[in-house]
């Protein structure tokens, strides 16, 4: 079986999966935001945390990274249900034509894949920033 043509779209708009597009897993969806050196939206804050002088900047960025594993955690759990009714969407649609507008499994899957792909975004950049070695680290 071929690929579906998505005419361009990419997994951050509803069309592509209306249009048959392929549900990425997480490690995709990071390799991705890696290799587009995305940062998230939450750049300038992690940046500005950054900048602060310790013990405030590891407390900080550990706070941010808490957030944001949290987030995806729970991002990543919800964007499997998603799949598994789209899934369900395209079993029961099998053979229809395609409508001209998306469904709201078509949104919600788009939208948990820029949630996750800004999460990815955002622990990329953390972990690109030098960390401060905590001296019980070395007991």
């Amino acid at each position: 079986m071929s690929a579906p043509d998505t005419r361009g779209y990419r997994p951050g708009h509803p069309w592509y999966y209306l249009l048959g597009g392929e549900v990425l897993p997480p490690k995709v969806i990071r390799l991705e935001a890696r290799l587009a050196e995305y940062k998230g939206y939450r750049q300038e804050e992690i940046l500005s945390a950054a900048r602060r002088p310790e013990p405030q900047r590891t407390r900080l960025l550990n706070k941010i990274r808490d957030e944001v594993s949290q987030s995806l955690k729970a991002n990543i759990s919800r964007y499997r249900e998603v799949a598994r009714e789209l899934h369900a969407y395209r079993n029961a649609h099998a053979g229809e034509p395609i409508l001209n507008c998306s469904e709201a499994v078509h949104t919600a899957m788009s939208l948990k894949y820029a949630h996750i792909y800004n999460d990815f975004g955002h622990l990329e950049l953390l972990d690109t920033l030098p960390r401060q070695i905590d001296l019980f680290d070395l007991l």
